[in-house]
């Protein structure tokens, strides 16, 4: 029995449901079970996008579930049913999650429910859920079932909790995050009530757990309108709150964001930048390719400007000269915090600190960028010439969408990526490791007993240009640094 306050509309063709969970939906509804796809699904199904996962409600008990799977030749994979009422199960292949009809409560854990309690109805299930466009049903029919007016905020691209914005946060401190993430991922904008809703829930996000926030926000940073979700959250000071993460029995307070607090209204010159440093961030990551590494360098490229010692006012000139270098210490010291991935850490930092060089290089014709190439290559910043092609690929897009967050129509991109793809010319000639040269099988004999000895002087000598890394130059030099050796 479906609440007579709901909006019921048949605005969804069958076929557009997925053929393993509209199987679900059937079987349990012959045996006597009212059963729903909901949730981001039906969202994604009105917006005319095909969902990734296929969430399932239903009024059968776990067990219940569970055997008429069993009876069905469905797999059961995962069976949480004591706890949260959810059983995942799997038709050729796909899974599913299937979860009995329930009300949850709150209590003082930041995320999880203290009490699930299973009910009879669809209204309690999707009472439950945090904002309207993810609280809506379809049954095995293509009927719709809205009891919040989701399909309304989805048409005029409002988030909107399901009830009250500050019960909502406070009940599950996560759903912070997500609402940042729901605007990244939609491009929706957020309701008056939920913005306002945020400060009286900042507290409880000490008790979420830095895994789930990283996540979070990470999905945040590679969606197509990531400036919306970045901005809500650090204008609502959700940036600067902490989380947690447990080490060695002890939980760690773990700072989010709050490196980017300063940059929000700060003054740029106009001759350069139409807007301050935060919008420029904003519109800059945007333009950026939807990848993590490029997308984390883009959001902290210029973190270290309007900072004491870096930001300078002479005769109404505003410099950030060194922001650069002070930027890269600051990622390091932010993704390190966040226990990033070490390969993301050393190119995010590795981009930060070089994206003034690489716009002055671009512009200035006489800057020697062999010279930049080699000393990246003697310097082992990167493992493989490989590795450092991929980092001069992914300076080249920073830079890019740099330039793109200006903000002025008149940008010009084209010689950006010509001097980025000169370096990677550059670079695919510059061997890193002695792996990289080009020799044949003889040379480790011709240098024997000095091998390793040997092939170190002949690496610096191509990458000084002296030698090329061909087969036949590189045996010759084997020998004469075979003859040297003996004769010394």
């Amino acid at each position: 029995m479906v609440d007579r306050n709901v909006n019921i509309s048949n605005t969804v063709k069958i076929d557009t449901i997925d053929t393993g969970a509209r199987q679900i939906m059937y079987t349990l509804e012959y045996h006597g079970y009212p059963t729903y796809i909901v949730g981001g699904c039906v969202r994604d199904l009105l917006l005319g996008k095909t969902p990734h996962d296929w969430d399932i409600t239903t009024k059968a008990k776990p067990q219940e579930v569970a055997d008429i799977a069993i009876k069905s030749g469905w797999k059961v994979i995962q069976n949480v049913g004591n706890s949260f009422g959810v059983m995942i199960v799997s038709l050729a292949g796909q899974s599913y999650e299937v979860a009995t009809f329930r009300s949850e409560c709150y209590g003082e854990d930041s995320h999880r429910p203290s009490q699930v309690a299973y009910s009879e109805k669809l209204e309690d299930d999707v009472s439950r859920r945090d904002f309207t466009v993810n609280a809506m049903a379809i049954d095995k029919d293509g009927t719709l079932y809205d009891f919040f007016n989701g399909k309304e905020d989805l048409k005029n691209k409002t988030l909107r909790t399901v009830g009250s914005a500050i019960s909502q946060f406070n009940e599950d401190a996560l759903r912070l995050f997500r609402a940042c993430r729901f605007l990244a991922q939609l491009g929706f904008t957020a309701d008056q009530s939920l913005i306002a809703g945020i400060s009286s829930a900042l507290c409880r996000v000490s008790g979420l757990s830095l895994e789930r926030v990283r996540i979070e926000v990470n999905k945040i940073l590679v969606a197509p309108y990531a400036s919306r979700g970045l901005d809500l959250l650090v204008r609502s000071g959700l940036g600067n709150s902490s989380c947690r993460v447990k080490e060695n029995g002890k939980y760690i307070k773990i700072p989010i964001l709050p490196e980017l607090s300063h940059l929000v209204e700060l003054p740029q010159m106009k001759q350069f930048h139409k807007y301050d440093v935060w919008n420029h961030t904003l519109v800059a990551v945007d333009a950026a390719p939807r990848n993590l590494i490029t997308r984390w360098a883009t959001l902290l490229h210029d973190v270290g400007k309007g900072l004491p010692g870096i930001r300078e006012i002479n005769e109404n000139r505003i410099t950030d000269h060194g922001h650069d270098l002070k930027g890269s210490c600051i990622a390091k010291e932010i993704l390190t915090r966040w226990r990033m991935p070490k390969q993301l850490i050393h190119h995010v930092t590795w981009i930060v600190k070089e994206h003034m060089r690489f716009h002055y290089f671009a512009h200035h014709k006489e800057a020697n960028v062999k010279k930049w190439i080699r000393q990246m290559a003697q310097n082992k910043l990167f493992f493989s010439s490989k590795e450092m092609i991929e980092a001069i690929r992914e300076l080249t897009d920073v830079c890019k969408a740099d330039i793109v967050g200006c903000g002025y129509d008149t940008i010009d991109l084209i010689g950006h990526e010509q001097f980025g793809q000169y370096m990677i010319s550059l670079a695919k000639r510059m061997p890193i490791t002695t792996r990289e040269l080009h020799y044949g099988t003889d040379v480790p004999q011709i240098l024997s007993p000095y091998v390793a000895e040997g092939m170190q002087r002949i690496l610096q000598r191509v990458q000084n240009g002296q030698l090329k890394n061909e087969e036949v130059f590189i045996k010759e030099a084997a020998i004469r640094f075979r003859r040297r050796k003996e004769h010394a």
